[in-house]
């Protein structure tokens, strides 16, 4: 019985994240939506501010893969989609002609500081409690 006990404590503690994750995608995408973005575009532009912080600045979309919920597909859409918006540019990678690397956009860098306090807002309200 025991291993019942545990598994079920387990199961539990596993839905609650899964639950606290849904609900805060939920309003994370509610709140960016007068903007244009859902919650994985902000991630996606919020990765990118934080790893390449200068104008410029380029991340390998590999590097982005492993940090991002989402299939390699999906990020390549998504990162097609903010490309088509302005907020990215994706360039050939010279040393591997596999590889691609994306920026920011000027575009991109404002509209990150412009909805990152709304982002940060919906972590501190859903996650500070």
């Amino acid at each position: 019985m025991a291993v019942n006990t545990v598994s079920t404590g387990l199961e539990e503690r596993w839905r609650d994240i899964l639950t606290v994750h849904a609900r805060t995608m939920c309003e994370i995408d509610r709140v960016l939506h007068p903007h244009g973005l859902g919650a994985s575009d902000f991630e996606v532009l919020d990765i990118l501010a934080t790893e390449s912080p200068r104008e410029g600045d380029q991340c390998r979309v590999q590097n982005l893969v492993g940090r991002v919920h989402l299939s390699q597909s999906a990020l390549s859409r998504l990162i097609g989609r903010l490309e088509k918006d302005g907020l990215v540019e994706r360039s050939m990678c010279v040393e591997d002609r596999r590889g691609v690397w994306v920026s920011l956009t000027r575009k991109g860098r404002d509209l990150h500081s412009e909805v990152l306090p709304l982002q940060r807002g919906v972590l501190a309200k859903m996650l500070d409690g």
